[in-house]
């Protein structure tokens, strides 16, 4: 039988020695295997499981919550949350109103990076967005997570060097593979039809594609932010406001110049 992996996590209520040895006696006990444990934030332990008895996952349950040691939060088949918040010991943070919305801070730009390469690794279309202010990171994590995964990226449009719009792509670059992005300003701003109708192209094929400022890319087509899969948001710091007009002034007066390719 095919083992699943589970993500367990619990809340210490009552820190003392030999808790963690007691917690995977348990779980030796029922013939569960722990792959990965890690602290996952606000003295909370998260710990990726893997059994093919779904018995004895109801037995853990059981006896987890008889502890007074512990509180448990989560015991769930895991997600790409649950794996990352283990691998890099801190959970990634949705939107409270909109669970498509991913947040990041620049200084969890490692997370970022790696939860968009698990993205990546997906096979067939998956359309994402990235919002954030000008020189926070947004171009070089999609890059970065291109690499991680092992995935050659396209720009389609972009100011990551100098301002650049494609119109047309070679034979090899159709690839399923490959990761397509797209810069919604430099696309609302600076291009033609034949680039709009690229694009079109590229959004038929069941691959990657990554748009920044996607509020901006949908006033100029017929896509709508729902959708997109995941709109991701990078901010230098939390409280740091994404303001558009600041972002549009900010990629055409960079001085970088402007070039088509046909």
């Amino acid at each position: 039988m095919k083992k699943t992996e589970w993500y367990l996590e619990y809340e210490i209520q009552i820190n003392r020695p030999g808790l963690l040895g007691e917690i995977s006696s348990l779980l030796g006990m029922l013939a569960i295997n722990i792959v990965t444990i890690n602290g996952v934030e606000n003295g909370r332990r998260g710990m990726l499981l893997l059994t093919d008895n779904q018995e004895q996952i109801t037995r853990l349950r059981l006896i987890l919550k008889t502890m007074d040691t512990i509180k448990l939060t989560k015991l769930r088949k895991s997600k790409l949350r649950d794996r990352l918040a283990v691998r890099h010991g801190k959970y990634i943070h949705r939107d409270a109103d909109n669970r498509k919305t991913i947040q990041f801070v620049r200084d969890e730009l490692g997370i970022l990076v790696d939860f968009m390469a698990e993205l990546y690794k997906t096979e067939g279309h998956k359309l994402i967005g990235v919002r954030g202010m000008p020189r926070v990171g947004k171009t070089e994590s999609i890059v970065a997570a291109s690499v991680c995964a092992n995935k050659r990226w396209l720009f389609v449009s972009s100011t990551l060097i100098k301002q650049t719009v494609r119109s047309q792509l070679i034979a090899g670059e159709y690839s399923n593979d490959n990761i397509f992005i797209i810069d919604g300003i430099v696309s609302q701003q600076k291009a033609n039809e034949k680039h709009w109708q690229l694009i079109r192209e590229i959004m038929q094929l069941p691959a990657i594609k990554v748009v920044e400022h996607p509020d901006i890319f949908v006033q100029s087509t017929e896509y709508n932010i729902d959708d997109f899969d995941y709109i991701i948001e990078l901010r230098s710091h939390e409280d740091e406001e994404i303001t558009y007009e600041v972002v549009e002034n900010t990629h055409f007066n960079q001085g970088n110049g402007f070039s088509m390719f046909d």
